[in-house]
């Protein structure tokens, strides 16, 4: 049965928020838990998480710390965590035909959406969510790509330059499903 590994980029030192924000809380509960669980619920496996700045504090937060892919050189951008993670689950049974990537600043994303966006998997297939037809996260790639995916990614566009242009890309709108909004700062959050 083909599946669809879930890949969560949580290394970054959220410098504008003022700290990582993959400890950040949304609903009292921190974000890279708030992602995962979307993640696993929208049926996601196996789920790799890529920590980089605060990395053992957030790997001490999850469930299940194997799921822990350490980017070397996250202070580089998200580029690196891509790669990382990407190099990662290269290594999965082919069974693995696509990878469906999702940011750890996205709390308004639901898992309906990533299950929308995950219903799309093939290993050639290439395709993002849309809110009221803007692109945005997450973005589904397809284990044809991964490689191709991994060298080109760089600083912090991680596959935004990959994903430019591609005549093949689908967009997936969830517009319904939530939104696609990030957090920047910390007021872009309730309260903040």
């Amino acid at each position: 049965m083909a599946e669809v590994a879930g890949l969560l980029l949580a290394a970054g030192a959220g410098r504008r928020f003022g700290g990582p924000k993959a400890l950040a809380e949304f609903d009292g509960e921190p974000f890279v838990l708030r992602s995962l669980r979307t993640l696993e619920a929208a049926g996601c496996a196996p789920i790799r998480v890529v920590l980089g700045a605060a990395a053992e504090r957030v790997r001490d937060l999850l469930p299940d710390p194997t799921v822990a892919v350490l980017a070397e050189g996250w202070e580089h951008g998200m580029g690196e965590s891509l790669r990382a993670g990407l190099d990662v689950l290269a290594e999965l049974p082919a069974n693995t035909v696509a990878a469906l990537v999702h940011l750890v600043d996205l709390p308004w994303v639901s898992a309906g959406a990533v299950a929308r966006v995950a219903a799309e998997s093939a290993p050639d297939v290439v395709a993002r969510a849309a809110y009221d037809g803007v692109p945005g996260h997450p973005v589904l790639l397809g284990r044809r790509w991964w490689a191709e995916i991994a060298a080109s990614a760089r600083g912090d566009r991680g596959a935004r330059d990959w994903l430019a242009g591609r005549a093949e890309l689908r967009l997936v709108e969830c517009g319904d499903l939530g939104s696609g909004r990030d957090v920047d700062r910390r007021d872009d959050l309730p309260g903040g």
